[in-house]
C-alpha cells in the first residue's frame, strides 16, 4: 500500500476523525511481536477514550501498520492475516510512517490527534523526536506512563519526608521507553521547581537495565540511556544499587516479576520512613512485587502503587489501599482537550500539566489510606479536569485552533460523549 495511503484512508466512512491510535505491533505488552494481530490495542485504547473521557467515538480511528513481522510463528501461520515478511528496517519503514501521518493530516487536519503506540525500542524515540514538531502526537508508552507516574510521584510528596520532588532520589528498575520516559519527566519536574538546568537534575536518578547500573564506564549503550549514564562505578545488582544510592523512590518498568525482593524493600524503609515503591511493570504476572509484599515487608510504612490493580491490604488493624498507576488516567483526558479544543500540538509541558491536574485530584481522604491516585470510579471527571488544564496550557502556548470558550472545564464537559442519555444534542452538532 505504500504510495496509496491517502487513498486507503479516503475509504473511511466518517467524516470528523480527530482521534488516530496507530501501532505496528511490535512490542504488545506481555506478548511481543504481533504484526497485524496487534490490532487489538489500538481498538482497545480508543475504547478507553471513549469510556473513561467520553471521546465522541465517530471521531476515533484505529490503524494498523502492516511492515511485516519477526514471529516465527505468525510467519508460519497460515491463517495470518499479515504480510509474511520479516519486519522492514530503516528509511523504507520510516517513509512509510511518514506517509500514512501525512496523509491523515492531509485528510482531517493539522488538530488530528496521531498516538504511537506499542512501537518497539528501535524505532519509538526515533519516530517521536521526527515527528512531534510537526505533527499533533504522542507516544502514550513514553509519554503517557510518564505522566501517571509522576502524577503518582507529586501526590505522594505530602506523605513524605521531602515535600519538594527536587530533594528525592530516584532509582528505576527498567530503561527502556517506559523507564526513559519517567525519567525525563521527572527530571523536568525537578527543573522547574529548584529552576537548575535539567541535566542537573539528571544526577538524582540512576537507572538499571538487565546488565546493571547504567553508568559511564559502560560501552554501546543505546541513545536513549546516555543521559543517565552517571560518572559512578558499575554495579550489577539492584539491591547494592539501592544499598549505595539510598533512594527515596523506587520505580520497577522491567516486566520482570518480583525483583522487589524482602531485602530490597526493607532496605527501602530502612532508610525512609515513608518509601514510595512502584511495581508499574504490567499485567499483574508481572510485577515486580505485589502490594501485600510492599507493605508488610515495610511495617505498612510504603507509599505503594502498580501497573496492575491489587486489593487492599489489611496490616496491623489498618487498612492500606494501592494506587493503580495505569496510562488510563491520562491519555484519555490528555486527548479529550486536544479535541474538545482543536490543539495541533503536545509539547513536553502538556505531560506536566497533565500529570499535575491528575495529582491535584489526590484527596487527604486517598492519601489518609496510602492511595496516591483518585478512585477509579471518578475516571470521567478526573479526565475532564485534566483536559481542561491541558487547553488552558495549550491556549497559554498558542497551540488551540478553536476560539477560546468562555469556561473552559464547562467546554469539556459539553464536548463529552453519554450514549444513554436521550435528546442530548450529539457532539458534532454541539461544536
Amino acid at each position: 500500500d505504500k504510495g496509496h495511503v491517502r487513498e486507503i484512508l479516503d475509504r473511511w466512512h466518517q467524516p470528523d476523525v480527530r482521534a488516530i491510535v496507530f501501532t505496528d505491533g511490535e512490542r504488545i505488552l506481555g506478548l511481543g511481536d504481533q504484526g497485524v494481530d496487534g490490532m487489538g490495542i489500538p481498538i482497545g485504547k480508543l475504547a478507553l477514550y471513549v469510556a473513561c473521557a467520553g471521546v465522541p467515538p465517530q471521531m476515533c480511528l484505529p490503524i494498523t501498520l502492516d511492515v511485516g513481522t519477526n514471529s516465527t510463528k505468525k510467519l508460519e501461520n497460515p491463517y495470518y492475516m499479515g504480510s509474511k515478511t520479516p519486519r522492514v528496517r530503516g528509511p523504507e519503514f520510516d517513509e512509510f510512517v511518514e506517509e500514512f501521518m501525512s496523509a491523515a493530516v492531509d485528510k482531517w487536519g493539522r488538530n488530528v490527534l496521531l498516538q504511537f503506540e506499542d512501537f518497539g525500542n528501535l524505532n519509538a524515540f526515533r519516530l517521536l523526536e521526527n515527528t512531534r514538531e510537526r505533527y499533533c502526537t504522542f507516544n502514550d508508552d513514553i509519554q503517557g506512563t510518564a505522566a501517571v507516574c509522576l502524577g503518582g510521584v507529586l501526590a505522594a510528596l505530602p506523605l513524605t519526608a521531602h515535600h519538594k520532588i527536587s530533594e528525592h532520589t530516584f532509582v528505576f528498575l527498567g530503561c527502556g521507553e517506559a523507564g526513559v520516559g519517567i525519567a525525563d519527566l521527572i527530571a523536568s519536574c525537578m527543573s522547574e521547581e529548584n529552576g537548575k538546568p535539567v541535566e542537573e537534575s539528571r544526577k538524582q536518578i540512576y537507572m538499571l537495565d538487565s546488565r546493571g547500573l547504567v553508568c559511564k564506564e559502560r560501552t554501546g549503550l543505546q541513545e536513549h540511556k546516555l543521559h543517565y549514564a552517571h560518572d559512578v562505578p558499575f554495579v550489577k545488582e539492584l539491591i547494592d544499587v539501592v544499598k549505595t544510592i539510598k533512594p527515596t523512590c523506587l520505580i520497577g518498568v522491567s516486566a520482570t516479576p518480583s525483583t522487589f525482593t524482602e531485602e530490597i524493600i526493607k532496605e527501602m524503609a530502612k532508610n525512609n520512613a515513608r518509601p514510595v515503591i512502584m511495581a508499574l511493570s504490567n499485567p499483574t504476572s508481572k510485577a515486580e512485587c505485589t502490594a501485600e509484599a510492599a507493605y508488610k515487608h515495610t511495617e505498612g510504612r510504603a507509599i505503594f502503587a502498580s501497573g496492575s490493580p491489587f486489593d487492599p491490604v489489611e496490616i496491623d488493624g489498618k487498612m492500606h489501599v494501592p494506587g493503580q498507576g495505569n496510562n488510563a488516567y491520562i491519555f484519555p483526558g490528555l486527548s479529550l482537550g486536544v479535541l474538545a479544543c482543536k490543539i495541533t500540538k503536545l509539547p513536553d509541558n502538556m505531560f506536566l500539566v497533565a500529570a499535575r491536574a491528575l495529582a491535584k485530584q489526590v484527596t487527604e481522604a486517598d492519601r489518609a489510606c496510602g492511595c496516591v491516585y483518585p478512585p477509579l470510579p471518578t475516571i470521567r471527571e478526573v479526565s475532564c479536569k485534566i483536559a481542561a488544564e491541558v487547553c488552558e496550557e495549550g491556549y497559554r502556548t498558542g497551540v488551540c485552533m478553536l476560539k477560546r470558550p468562555e469556561d473552559i472545564l464547562a467546554h469539556c464537559r459539553d464536548f463529552q460523549y453519554f450514549p444513554k442519555q436521550i435528546g442530548r444534542a450529539s457532539c458534532r452538532e454541539r461544536v
